[in-house]
């Protein structure tokens, strides 16, 4: 039988360095008033004694948790098949590890997720949350807003206009109705006539967005240039099969992200369609594991969406920060939107 050390105390800590439990506490826990001499010495024999504050025992001073969570308003089988999500993620963790702060993952496979998902959060257990994905009829930010966390949301939310009864939402987006128009404006410049539009998810801003940024272009095109898809592989490939039946004579494809134009692209290929010769094809989002590996490489708008992730998780910690230290001077905008930029490659 091996005896394992003890655990070091917060006791042990001011003994070491040689000042009172209080002062220990206070540097351990984030507090101010407390000279930098004396603050280096706690820290010092912090790291060697190795002390791990008791969480439990520091959120009753701070308040605080270091624990954020992440709801993303889709089912666990469409959040780990799309890398855009995998990116975004990759984003807000590497934010919140930067700050000592625990990621935790909430997903909805279905509507009575959304319930669990409310009662978490009103549950005392996080300090904030960072919410994406959202529908337009979603019950989430109501949910959200009756837990009363800090939140941050991920694209810019539907009920902009007041139409619900909740604050002025924080959240970071993409210029999706610029983007979309550069990528037309494009195809227009290759000479292209008969330009279709293969949209995401209706139900959500970044698909309406982009396909307002379609209109914008092509002014009142024939209707059937224009078909509803869902953000995935296969919703592509059924727009495309629709639009070769009604306009067979389609010269060139704006798809609302890379993976629809990744399954526009089998179709055409199927179909025995030159990418770009006959048609020209352009997708959303330059997600290089789908941009660069699509035959032939995807012509696509780029959003930086790790980027993303890292500032919805940067604008949430800032906010928690000033609640922690009461300060009451003026928010964040409550809106950030991104540029976006064109990449060229062989589609279009």
């Amino acid at each position: 039988m091996t005896e394992t050390a003890s655990r070091p105390t917060l006791e042990a800590v001011a003994a070491r360095a040689g000042v009172s439990r209080a002062t220990a506490s206070r540097v351990v826990n984030g507090g101010d008033g407390v000279r930098e001499p004396l603050v280096e010495r706690v820290r010092r024999a912090v790291e060697e004694l190795g002390y791990v504050p008791n969480q439990a025992a520091r959120s009753l001073v701070t308040r605080r948790h270091d624990a954020v969570a992440v709801v993303i308003a889709e089912p666990e089988t469409r959040v780990f098949a799309d890398p855009f999500f995998g990116l975004q993620l990759r984003g807000i963790s590497k934010e919140l590890t930067a700050h000592d702060s625990q990621l935790v993952l909430l997903l909805t496979e279905g509507r009575d997720d959304h319930a669990r998902v409310g009662r978490y959060l009103a549950g005392g257990h996080v300090d904030g949350a960072l919410v994406f994905s959202l529908h337009l009829d979603d019950p989430l930010p109501e949910l959200i807003h009756g837990a009363g966390v800090p939140t941050v949301f991920g694209g810019r939310p539907g009920w902009g206009d007041g139409t619900r009864d909740t604050a002025s939402p924080v959240y970071v987006d993409s210029d999706n109705r610029g983007g979309a128009r550069a990528a037309v404006r494009h195809l227009v410049a290759l000479g292209r006539t008969r330009v279709a539009h293969i949209t995401g998810a209706l139900d959500q801003t970044s698909a309406v967005d982009r396909l307002d940024g379609f209109r914008d272009v092509m002014g009142d095109a024939d209707p059937r240039l224009v078909v509803e898809g869902d953000f995935t592989p296969a919703g592509g490939e059924r727009a495309m099969r629709e639009l070769l039946e009604h306009r067979p004579d389609v010269d060139a494809v704006f798809a609302a992200n890379d993976l629809s134009a990744a399954g526009a692209l089998r179709v055409l290929r199927e179909r025995g369609r030159r990418v770009p010769d006959d048609v020209a094809v352009i997708g959303f989002d330059d997600m290089l594991p789908v941009a660069e590996q699509t035959d032939p490489p995807l012509t696509t708008v780029r959003q930086d969406i790790e980027e993303m992730g890292r500032l919805m998780a940067r604008l949430l910690l800032r906010d928690l920060d000033r609640r922690t230290a009461k300060e009451t001077e003026a928010r964040d905008p409550s809106g950030v939107v991104l540029p976006t930029t064109l990449v060229r490659r062989a589609s279009a």
